[in-house]
């Protein structure tokens, strides 16, 4: 497996989807990255000679990707829960918040049912 940026990407794929393995790139970023790189697209990560590797990683490092990119998304996250707008409100009570129903689904969001009692009726 070729490590690039401490993701070990597989050797069997080709260049476009085995970059794809690495948070942050997608494929029209692997294929621009490949671009810059002038590696071709069709070429097996396994066919790569260390010359393309090392192009391969060097075009990688210009882009935002795996731990610094996660990093500021929790950032970005953090600071709408901090200045407490609808969407950061929504973060902070584990609610969907791009204007999804929440009567009969979100389950992945609001997690497990759980079952309230009813009250029961007074006798007299």
């Amino acid at each position: 497996m070729a490590r690039i940026s401490g993701v070990d990407i597989p050797k069997q794929k080709r260049g476009v989807i085995a970059l794809t393995y690495i948070f942050g790139i997608g494929k029209s970023r692997a294929k621009k990255i490949l671009e810059l790189a002038k590696v071709s697209e069709d070429k097996k990560v396994s066919d790569w000679n260390d010359e393309d590797t090392a192009k391969v990683r060097e075009a990688v490092s210009s882009f935002k990707i795996e731990g610094e990119l996660r990093s500021e998304n929790q950032l970005n996250i953090k600071r709408l829960m901090d200045i407490g707008c609808y969407r950061g409100i929504r973060h902070r009570s584990g609610l969907p918040l791009r204007g999804q129903r929440t009567k009969n689904n979100s389950r992945t969001r609001k997690g497990k049912r759980k079952t309230i009692a009813n009250k029961k009726k007074v006798t007299k």
